[in-house]
């Protein structure tokens, strides 16, 4: 690699340096304007992809440099890949804004075997995460995208989750979590949820099966698998199906993303506002919605689908103490055989993590898998734990389903 090369990524006018550089402006012109218009009328909550209510002017500073990054298209020369899924994070998390969540265009193909009761998430072939492209220098050394390993027992094809309120999740203390935990069903409720642990002992409520304990774990997982990116924790590239890549077939130095880069995406994603839910309608409409939120109660969707949450004590005020509803208890609930495939590193292949239900309004497909085309069709592919409030639902005359359809669409 020539010095000209290497100063070009890594100098003072590297791409991703000249961003921080360019937007770190931002709290100084903040404060400007906060000067010049003085008291402003009270806001509507913020719309998808936007930033919280409440921020500090370093905050919103920080969150405004963090989406630059984030939209920005990266290059072989910067250190993309050699193997990759896409070319930057708002490929995966741009319905209905940047931020949110995915669709079926783009999914993220998994790979594990389950044997004995053990979940192999096949690191010695190269991880669970299949990256299906690789650069034009990996396919020059000839070497292309990964391979569904021979000794998977099981794949799947997964959306992007919505990133939307995941500072408010982050900030819920697992003591909250751990409470609704019953994982030998000690009250015979059929309801045996339980908080994931990661190897290292530290609790896990981010990825579809509890992949992730912190943002920027998360943040950093994504880099690294979705973007091909080294990261300062992680500065070695990831291996094709166990077998290393040439040296020469990604020259960039590593850590291709450092700490400040890596800090400035979390900031971005612990910032971005929950979604808000519709306006409430007037009249019959609202008496609707009332009544399918008791319903919802009323048939054990609630169980698992926790109506609130509540943050504990956080620096940034807006996450700090704060009551919010995500529709989520965050817990592993064994979900049936018939979403079974993938396992997790402490999940078994029918167990997932409650996907929150806040946003349902901007989602197209539902399911980890997108398999779902409407609430329906996904309440009925329920089972395992959530057995019984599937059948109950079914069991709900006609009117009834479609007012439980409407709130949740509502939220």
């Amino acid at each position: 690699m020539t010095r000209a090369r290497s100063s070009a990524l890594h100098g003072p006018e590297a791409p991703w340096r000249r961003i921080l550089a360019r937007w770190a402006v931002l709290p100084s012109l903040t404060c400007l304007a906060l000067a010049v218009c003085g008291d402003a009328p009270p806001e509507p909550p913020p719309g998808p992809g936007e930033a919280m209510a409440g921020l500090g002017t370093g905050e919103r500073g920080r969150f405004l440099l963090g989406r630059a990054l984030f939209e920005r298209l990266a290059t072989a020369d910067e250190g993309l890949g050699p193997l990759y899924n896409e070319e930057r994070c708002s490929d995966c998390h741009d319905q209905p804004a940047v931020g949110g969540g995915g669709t079926q265009r783009v999914r993220v193909l998994k790979a594990t075997r389950f044997a004995d009761g053990r979940c192999d998430l096949l690191h010695a072939e190269g991880g669970d995460n299949i990256q299906r492209r690789a650069t034009d220098l990996l396919v020059a050394h000839g070497m292309g995208p990964e391979e569904v390993p021979a000794a998977a027992t099981a794949t799947a094809l997964m959306t992007a989750p919505s990133l939307l309120g995941l500072g408010l999740i982050e900030a819920v203390p697992d003591t909250v979590l751990a409470e609704r935990a019953d994982p030998d069903d000690l009250d015979g409720d059929g309801i045996s949820g339980r908080l994931p642990r990661l190897p290292d002992g530290r609790t896990a409520r981010f990825g579809r099966k509890g992949d992730a304990s912190t943002l920027e774990d998360f943040v950093d997982t994504a880099l690294r698998f979705e973007l091909g990116f080294t990261t300062s924790a992680h500065p070695a590239e990831e291996a094709r199906n166990g077998v290393p890549v040439p040296a020469d077939a990604d020259p960039m130095p590593d850590p291709e993303i450092d700490a400040p880069t890596l800090r400035h995406l979390t900031e971005y994603v612990r910032f971005l506002a929950p979604p808000a839910g519709a306006a409430p309608p007037a009249g019959a409409a609202r008496d609707t919605l009332a009544q399918g939120a008791a319903l919802l109660r009323q048939i054990g969707c609630t169980s698992c689908h926790r109506e609130e949450l509540r943050t504990g004590s956080s620096a940034a005020a807006p996450l700090s103490l704060q009551t919010f509803r995500p529709y989520s208890d965050l817990l592993l609930h064994d979900m049936g055989a018939e979403l079974a495939d993938v396992c997790g590193a402490d999940a078994g292949p029918g167990e997932l993590r409650t996907a929150p239900l806040w946003g349902l309004r901007y989602r197209d497909r539902l399911l980890h898998d997108g398999r779902a085309e409407d609430v329906p069709a996904a309440v009925s592919a329920h089972g395992g734990e959530a057995a019984g409030a599937r059948d109950a639902f079914l069991a709900l005359p006609a009117d009834a389903r479609r007012a439980i359809v409407r709130f949740l669409t509502s939220l």
